[in-house]
């Protein structure tokens, strides 16, 4: 097959995250299984025009913030002619309404829809405009009877309840390279240290986290929290980390390459995640197959990659006592610790990225075959 997929940002943008490591962890494998995929992407600084990463052509045109209508015209103007047999349009936020200009065979990817989240992280303008955006694109998927992969079961409860037939709904969850996360006891931390991974966007709460910190340093003077990763809300946690006078506590390490991302999972006792929503979570998982439970709020996506008492612990959102109850519980429990990590390791075992790609090439393969003419 000869596949366009169109998403706001490759693997290689600093400002990417769950969206762009699912996207090139599946097609990568689908072009190394003998596919032709091409990716249609925003650009940003320092990266070429044309690339061919992992199998993948990489073809970058516009900026992030206009990428909805660079999309559309580039679309137009150099792909629509191209004989593609499938399209495939990755939902975030802002939707490009592909069932409008194209032509060829199209297939959806949703990893979670915003709704009203959004309002908690941009200005009520902005999130009104991204609000009617999503809900216009639905109502254009819907109305087209595109299909969907969809990462995890609570999105596609979502997709159901808004109206979207079972039937083209297609569940390939999120994965892990195990080659890349494994777990390494010996790395383990001597003291304690926690830590938060995944961009800091105001919806991701880490500023939950923050406030839960003072009780864990009355408990365990020597704690420290390791916040991984970037984003546009990095100034305001510095802020209340400094608000909170508890600097000495916390590292944010910024943006750092998959190897050392590795590297500081082995080195936690336990991550912590407290979005209001999700996907599916899948820094989550990546710590799972590092061996590290994860305390995550119980809310849709994390619900599906955190079994409560077996492999990390869920608490409610937004309950700050019972997240510093939790985290303290966990703090003190090396035996607790030990069993949680057993199951964590188990359950991330069971999901596979060759798998999760070799689904992927199934159902496309079935969406391109019943629009071709019968002989």
């Amino acid at each position: 097959m000869r596949i366009l997929v169109i998403n706001w940002q490759d693997i290689t943008n600093p400002l990417g995250g769950g969206a762009e490591v699912h996207l090139h962890s599946i097609f990568s494998r689908v072009a190394r299984l003998g596919h032709d995929v091409t990716l249609l992407c925003s650009g940003h600084p320092g990266a070429p025009a044309t690339e061919v990463r992992d199998g993948l052509t990489i073809v970058r045109r516009g900026g992030r913030s206009t990428f909805n209508v660079t999309a559309l015209l580039s679309y137009l103007r150099e792909f629509r002619t191209q004989p593609f047999d499938v399209v495939i349009d990755d939902l975030n936020k802002i939707p490009f309404l592909t069932p409008l200009f194209v032509r060829k065979p199209l297939v959806g990817i949703a990893h979670h829809l915003f709704g009203t989240s959004i309002y908690r992280e941009v200005n009520p303008v902005v999130a009104s405009y991204v609000y009617l955006m999503e809900q216009l694109g639905l109502l254009v998927y819907r109305l087209s009877g595109m299909p969907f992969f969809v990462v995890s079961p609570s999105t596609q409860k979502e997709f159901e309840d808004l109206g979207f037939a079972p039937s083209r709904l297609h569940l390939v969850h999120n994965c892990v390279d195990h080659v890349v996360h494994r777990p390494a006891p010996e790395r383990r931390s001597a003291t304690p240290v926690i830590g938060v991974v995944g961009r800091m966007k105001r919806y991701k709460c880490v500023d939950h986290v923050l406030q839960a910190m003072p009780a864990l340093l009355k408990v365990r003077p020597d704690v420290r929290l390791l916040v991984v990763g970037d984003g546009d809300d990095r100034p305001r946690l510095h802020e209340q980390v400094h608000t909170l006078g508890i600097s000495g506590a916390v590292t944010f390490t910024g943006y750092v390459s998959d190897a050392r991302k590795v590297e500081l999972l082995q080195e936690m006792w336990f991550g912590v995640t407290t979005s209001s929503k999700e996907g599916w979570g899948l820094t989550v998982l990546e710590a799972n197959a590092c061996g590290t439970p994860v305390i995550a709020t119980n809310v849709p996506g994390l619900r599906d990659a955190v079994k409560d008492g077996e492999t990390g612990v869920l608490v409610p959102f937004g309950d700050i006592p019972s997240l510093e109850k939790e985290m303290v519980a966990l703090l003190n429990d090396p035996t607790r610790r030990e069993r949680l990590t057993t199951g964590a390791l188990s359950w991330a075992a069971e999901f596979n990225w060759d798998t999760a790609a070799e689904k992927t090439i199934a159902v496309l393969e079935g969406v391109v075959n019943s629009r071709r003419p019968r002989e």
